[in-house]
């Protein structure tokens, strides 16, 4: 009886670490695309979050100090601010929102104090907040993050009507 005798050849060791490399060389380009995808949807994400924040903050302020007659816009230091005046406890107390020195900031005083921007209470850190009376009981709200992403926002005074 003669026995057969395997011949190895180079392919039959060369082939399988070729798909073994094919593999792994896949598998490392799916993972940098999936982290480059990711890295970018944080940055954007993180992008709308600073522009939309100061808006959202400051149209919650609006719906809070919702009364008649209560909201409008008055330039303090050459800088326009929105107002909201409001009573607490038979009290009047005014809060100023504006931007100062690169931040959006927050003054609330009660009324008859002197007024001073740099005073406010820091919100957020943003390139620019402007308010402006599009008809009375009507604003648009502009604020540019950081990086340059200007987002608006319209807001109504709802017990104007």
């Amino acid at each position: 009886m003669k026995f057969r005798t395997q011949h190895r050849h180079v392919i039959d060791f060369t082939f399988p670490i070729a798909v073994f490399f094919v593999f792994a060389a896949s598998s490392l380009a799916v993972l940098m695309l999936a982290a480059n995808i990711y890295s970018n949807q944080t940055a954007d994400a993180n992008n709308n979050y600073m522009a939309r924040t100061s808006l959202s903050y400051v149209n919650e302020k609006i719906r809070q100090n919702d009364e008649r007659g209560g909201i409008s816009i008055q330039t303090l230091e050459g800088q326009d601010c929105l107002v909201l005046e409001n009573q607490i406890a038979g009290v009047s107390y005014t809060t100023y929102i504006y931007q100062y020195d690169g931040k959006l900031k927050e003054l609330f005083i009660r009324e008859g104090v002197d007024v001073r921007l740099q005073d406010g209470q820091d919100i957020m850190e943003v390139q620019d907040f402007s308010v402006e009376g599009i008809s009375e009981g009507l604003f648009r709200l502009t604020s540019v993050d950081l990086d340059g992403n200007e987002t608006s926002l319209i807001a109504s005074e709802r017990s104007a009507s």
